[in-house]
């Protein structure tokens, strides 16, 4: 699904030496090259705080703490998305709401969050899923009626640019009170190991998150506000520094791909390949509003599984995000939910499925992955 050998190979000296300044200068947290990858992130996001920390399911968790959220307040988001975005509102003992996708671009439905806010309601985190912007203009404006938190999930979006209806563009991560990613080594900008950080252009709300992130201190053996231990380690900082400078060569090669899979399938009535709202679709030279952190088609009319299995036999990777929507897990079902709220979650469990995609993909790979699953489906 991702060759991260493949991509090393072609930063391999760059990363080499960076890592090699770390293990001579031996500062492996909070040294030179996380302070350099926070500034350089700033630059990139047009942001003005970039907080670095030990995962993305951290950051998340960190920018609820730092709003200052109470148990029992009521956090709304997508149903159809991984469980970090709902784990973390759970342990803080906030109340989880989910609500339903579009069935498009499989993110947030903005009329699904107005029907489920309530007095108790303090925040909406949408998730910019499989590398495509929610609908953040429409999810800002319920937040500014509402007077809600708006906590961007960007952990699948990093490099995405989401443009308002007057034509003004902004990054993913830069749109809301406060943002979260990841850099887990298959997320578009990666780490070798875990690491993740926290955007936001709150002076005041930064300041709070610094100290979250750090036992809660801002003077050392001071401890001012209830925190955790997150931090960025040196050496994944130094890898996000060798790979961030090419993080928009790498989001264009992702649409390239997605361009090549899209003119294969493109006229296979059972299959529904992605598609946004922009005119160009996301995918032209140009555009840079899908990142294609995922390639996920819908399978119409097709035993899905059935074709999971046969890339399988094929050695061909493949993956189904999501199996079961997360009203429906164990940990996060609740009799307040009924099934009627889901009609497109619950049918894109059964129909999604998404295929290698990556900066080394090359024409031959992709043709071959295509031509597999037509004639799977044609056979």
């Amino acid at each position: 699904m991702v060759d991260l050998k493949g991509q090393y190979n072609g930063i391999k000296e760059t990363v080499n030496t960076s890592i090699q300044e770390v293990l001579d200068n031996t500062a492996y947290i909070n040294g030179p090259q996380v302070h350099e990858f926070q500034k350089e992130l700033e630059t990139y996001l047009n942001i003005k705080h970039v907080i670095p920390c030990a995962n993305g399911t951290d950051a998340l968790q960190i920018a609820m703490m730092g709003l200052g959220l109470q148990p029992g307040d009521e956090v709304i988001t997508a149903d159809f998305t991984f469980a970090a975005t709902v784990e973390v509102i759970a342990l803080l003992q906030l109340t989880p709401v989910l609500v339903d996708v579009e069935p498009d671009t499989f993110n947030i439905d903005p009329k699904a969050i107005e029907k489920a806010i309530t007095a108790k309601t303090k925040a909406i985190v949408p998730v910019h899923l499989f590398g495509q912007a929610a609908n953040m203009e429409a999810i800002l404006d319920i937040a500014k009626k509402h007077n809600l938190f708006v906590i961007e999930d960007n952990a699948q979006g990093i490099g995405a640019t989401y443009t308002f209806k007057d034509g003004t563009k902004k990054k993913t991560g830069n749109l809301g009170d406060v943002a979260s990613t990841s850099f887990f080594p298959s997320k578009n900008l990666g780490c070798y190991g875990d690491g993740g950080a926290i955007f936001t252009n709150n002076d005041d709300l930064a300041h709070t998150i610094r100290g979250i992130v750090n036992h809660g201190m801002y003077k050392r053996y001071h401890h001012d506000v209830v925190g955790v231990n997150s931090r960025l380690d040196s050496i994944q900082a130094a890898v996000l520094r060798a790979k961030l400078p090419k993080l928009d060569v790498y989001n264009t090669a992702r649409r390239a791909s997605a361009r090549k899979y899209n003119a294969a399938f493109k006229n296979i009535p059972q299959i529904e390949i992605p598609i946004t709202h922009t005119k160009c679709e996301g995918v032209c030279d140009t555009c840079d509003c899908h990142v294609f952190h995922q390639y996920t088609l819908k399978i119409k009319n097709i035993d899905r599984d059935a074709l999971v299995a046969h890339l399988n036999e094929n050695n061909i990777p493949c993956g189904v995000y999501y199996p079961i929507p997360l009203h429906a897990q164990k940990a996060y079902s609740n009799s307040r939910y009924n099934e009627a709220d889901f009609p497109v979650t619950n049918q894109l469990v059964k129909e999604v499925i998404s295929l290698p995609m990556h900066t080394e993909l090359d024409d031959e790979q992709i043709k071959f992955i295509s031509q597999t699953i037509i004639d799977f489906i044609t056979q």
